[in-house]
């Protein structure tokens, strides 16, 4: 390979023992050096296949107790949805084929696991066979502390009644320093990692987020994507990893931010994200998502020449993002994303949560609509 890149540091990553220097060394390579890299790595990991998921994101509440600084999303007073109207928005997804709900919402003070396991258990009594991906590790471990419990006995009883995967948010930036800045009440690093290896332990995969471009280094972003490759590496339950650019708009972190004269991330940027992330995660974590809504529908696109190999959900309904600044819709049709994806001379496939086609468990038509969204 004819590049600016050390052939030592090609070496490693090609091992999967990339390590932290690389990685800041791979932050001043020119950046379609750096692109080219990561395109290799993600054809040796995936192949040309770009994937994506029908399914759809219900957020239960925007009441929260939380006093994250970065959330555009959370209120005092918002409405809680009853089972029924949670119901009601699944019978939609199920009309719209979608193989998935989503289900995260703000932290309640007096909700404990009982609320959680009633939604999975409602869901699988009328539809058995959709994959319930819910409730963030934050959700868990607060329920847990309402319900006297331990976050292992709490994950045992969500699995039996029907949680399939977790989705790995909250994990922001894994950084105490970062932590006690934008989120001082929610879970530090150390019990969001274990909060995750108890989820795979207990037989429930998850994905991995990370909110970046907030008040975080370069360092500490390269140090979350380490945390994750070790996870992964001790459980092999980590199915995509999901950076998330921060949106800063409409919260008190990014109202700072502007104040200082710093808006959202360059998109140059938001692609060196993904590339170093498939470089650093390569041989661990096969999948890199990007985020159509985050990023825009283009840049999403070019961040499959970047590292990325698959592009999420077609959105039913985004609430998170949306408050917090992004304008790039809230829905997108099957159609639409598989000519994005045709159109970055990829081949598009619909898969399930758990990465496997999901044209092999029923025929499904074109034009449907349906929610996958990022819930910080």
């Amino acid at each position: 390979m004819n590049s600016k890149i050390p052939e030592d540091l090609i070496e490693r990553a090609y091992q999967g023992k990339s390590t932290k220097e690389d990685a800041l060394l791979l932050l001043d390579v020119p950046p379609f050096e750096l692109f080219r890299f990561a395109d290799e790595l993600r054809d040796l990991a995936v192949g040309d296949t770009v994937t994506y998921v029908v399914n759809r994101n219900i957020n239960f509440t925007s009441r929260c107790v939380g006093t994250c600084g970065f959330c555009a999303f959370r209120t005092n007073n918002g409405k809680v949805l009853s089972i029924e109207e949670i119901m009601g928005k699944v019978r939609e997804a199920e009309k719209a084929n979608a193989t998935e709900v989503c289900i995260q919402g703000g932290l309640l003070p007096d909700v404990g696991l009982d609320f959680y396991q009633g939604i999975a258990e409602a869901i699988k009594a009328e539809f058995p066979e959709m994959h319930i991906h819910s409730f963030s590790p934050m959700e868990v471990y607060h329920a847990s502390r309402i319900s006297g419990i331990t976050v292992k006995e709490a994950l045992r009883r969500l699995k039996r009644s029907g949680l399939d995967t977790m989705p790995g948010t909250a994990a922001e930036i894994l950084s105490d320093r970062v932590r006690k800045i934008i989120c001082p009440s929610k879970i530090r690093t150390a019990e969001w990692v274990e909060v995750v290896r108890q989820a795979h332990a207990a037989g429930i995969p998850t994905t991995a987020t990370m909110m970046y471009g907030h008040v975080e280094t370069p360092e500490e972003r390269i140090d979350h994507m380490l945390i994750i490759r070790e996870i992964q590496k001790e459980t092999g339950g980590i199915t995509e990893f999901v950076p998330l650019p921060f949106m800063p708009y409409n919260n008190p972190v990014g109202e700072k931010m502007i104040r200082e004269g710093r808006y959202a991330t360059p998109g140059l940027e938001d692609l060196k994200i993904y590339a170093v992330s498939r470089i650093l995660l390569h041989g661990h974590v096969d999948n890199i998502q990007a985020s159509w809504v985050k990023l825009g529908k283009k840049l999403a696109q070019f961040s499959l020449h970047c590292g990325a190999n698959d592009l999420g959900g077609t959105l039913m309904e985004e609430s998170i993002s949306r408050s917090a600044g992004a304008c790039h819709g809230e829905m997108i049709t099957v159609d639409e994303l598989e000519w994005m994806i045709h159109g970055a001379g990829r081949i598009p496939k619909e898969r399930t949560t758990l990465y496997k086609g999901a044209h092999e468990l029923a025929s499904r038509s074109h034009g449907r609509t349906a929610g996958c969204g990022a819930f910080e």
